[in-house]
């Protein structure tokens, strides 16, 4: 099978490739709505500039270029939903036929891959990380890939906060053309320094890219990811999201709260929150308490403790809250600590310093 756009649509379910989209009102800003069976008058107290007793653009245009512009891809390649966690839904029910079909996962990674699939009947194939630096095993993967329609990679990878090597990740994709997606999930990019590799989606037609607004950009409640790929595969996915999948609200708060003045400080905040990484890290790896602080590329670090459960009732006692990932295979004694404020940072510390 080639590589190309049409082999990629050839992974799609046949039935999502023939479904009739629903249909839904006509957008047409320029006239007035008696079309769409809403309520004329705006509920007391809405301030937003559309109303929210109008029903929103399907994919609204003004976000799409947005988002178009803030990866530096174009328009036509980019389709926004629902946080990260849509697109991964999308992609899983528009791919994977219930019963039959694959995705291939690399624990410990994201718990949300397995579970899209999971809901949708798709089998789920593990290849883990290498246990000694969660570098990926680039063969075993391409191999499971062979048998599956979607291969998830996590980039920097949560919750272990290491990059994946950019050279085997197209490598597999690369070696899975015509066989597989390749879904690259960045959404801690902005704290690496690294590229995209939204850049390569013209040479890999089954490479996807997931990015958020949730980390970077402080929009984590405004629940706004995007999705970036070859148009065929975009144009396949509205087939499938729901047709009013944003509320007016998030895409008038992402539009101001993405302009130039909170992109600039966003970006002194990840210098800040950077600093403070490295500050908790070298702190950390001086405790007794500490077997081992995994280097991290994300706004977060992995932390192995001698007593995990005697580190979380530390934070708590700080009134602070860490993930337990102690049970997670490979990550025995594993806490997950988010980078916090430095005052947090500086309560934590001293807590388990006591500890």
């Amino acid at each position: 099978m080639s590589g190309g756009k049409d082999a990629v649509l050839a992974l799609a379910r046949p039935d999502i490739l023939e479904l009739q989209p629903y249909q839904h009102a006509t957008w047409d800003p320029s006239l007035e709505r008696m079309h769409a069976n809403e309520m004329p008058w705006r509920a007391q107290g809405d301030n937003t500039a559309a109303g929210l007793n109008r029903y929103p653009e399907p994919q609204p245009r003004a976000l799409v270029e947005r988002m178009a512009r803030l990866y530096g891809v174009a328009a036509p390649n980019v389709l926004v939903g629902r946080g990260s966690d849509e697109a991964i839904d999308l992609l899983v029910r528009a791919f994977c036929r219930a019963g039959e079909d694959r995705v291939v996962i690399t624990p410990p990674t994201f718990g949300f891959y397995k579970v899209a699939a999971r809901i949708q009947g798709a089998g789920v194939v593990e290849v883990p990380l290498s246990s000694a630096d969660f570098a990926l095993d680039t063969s075993a993967v391409i191999e499971s890939g062979h048998r599956a329609k979607i291969v998830f990679l996590c980039s920097p990878n949560n919750p272990t906060g290491n990059l994946l090597e950019e050279d085997a990740m197209l490598t597999v994709c690369r070696e899975l053309a015509g066989r597989a997606l390749v879904c690259v999930d960045e959404a801690y990019l902005e704290f690496t320094g690294r590229a995209s590799l939204a850049d390569r989606i013209g040479d890999f037609p089954n490479l996807v890219i997931l990015r958020t607004l949730s980390k970077a950009y402080a929009l984590a409640g405004a629940r706004l990811g995007t999705l970036i790929a070859a148009e065929e595969i975009v144009a396949l996915l509205k087939r499938v999201i729901p047709p009013y999948a944003l509320p007016a609200s998030t895409v008038e708060q992402v539009l101001a709260l993405t302009e130039a003045p909170q992109r600039a400080m966003a970006a002194d905040r990840i210098r800040t929150l950077l600093g403070e990484r490295e500050v908790m890290r070298t702190r950390l790896g001086r405790m007794s308490i500490v077997a081992r602080v995994f280097a991290s590329d994300a706004n977060f670090l992995l932390v192995e403790f001698t007593d995990a459960r005697r580190a979380l009732e530390a934070g708590k006692s700080a009134g602070l809250l860490v993930r337990d990932f102690s049970s997670a295979p490979g990550l025995a004694n594993c806490l997950r600590i988010s980078i916090g404020t430095p005052a947090q940072n500086e309560r934590l510390l001293a807590a388990l310093e006591r500890a």
